[in-house]
């Protein structure tokens, strides 16, 4: 790993996504479901409530999923399950934000908190879609670099957001 990587304080970075045919109060909805998840996360194979009132700051979520890996010399896939522990720190639902930070997990995550907001395009006319904005701040994490990790963020929302989008579509 990059020594570079290894000495910064903190990560931060911020990715986006633009809808345009799914409003702010279409998608809010499903992420204010703290514990519903996997429903739309790409590759995340369950998401449960373990403490408190789904989307109810305090709640607790776990997480997990398969990470696929390059195939080893005996060309079966390697997968490793990946879990998460996550507390869901604030939220408001007028604003159509959401803060939440891991717990615990097995991904090498010391310290992980998380923003997601559901913003309005054009200057407030929900009419033409939302932007999705996903914030984190963390240690540095071994065995990746700053840019992988934004990056599997970049593609994780680009893919929940299709999901989702597609859901409210199907919906109607």
């Amino acid at each position: 790993m990059d020594q570079k990587n290894l000495t910064q304080k903190k990560w931060e970075a911020k990715v986006s996504t633009r809808l345009e045919q799914a409003r702010p109060e279409q998608i809010w909805p499903l992420f204010e479901d703290f514990f519903g998840l996997q429903k739309y996360f790409p590759g995340l194979a369950t998401c449960h409530g373990i403490e408190g009132a789904n989307g109810q700051p305090g709640c607790i979520r776990y997480c997990s999923g398969f990470e696929l890996k390059p195939k080893g010399n005996n060309n079966e896939p390697n997968s490793n399950l990946r879990w998460s522990k996550e507390r869901l720190l604030d939220v408001d639902p007028i604003g159509k934000w959401l803060s939440y930070e891991v717990l615990d997990n097995n991904m090498g995550l010391k310290t992980y908190k998380s923003t997601i907001k559901v913003l309005p395009i054009n200057g407030g006319d929900d009419s033409n879609g939302c932007l999705i904005e996903w914030s984190f701040l963390a240690d540095p994490v071994e065995g990746f670099s700053y840019e992988d990790l934004v990056n599997y963020l970049d593609i994780s929302l680009q893919g929940m957001a299709q999901n989702m989008e597609k859901a409210i579509l199907e919906s109607l």
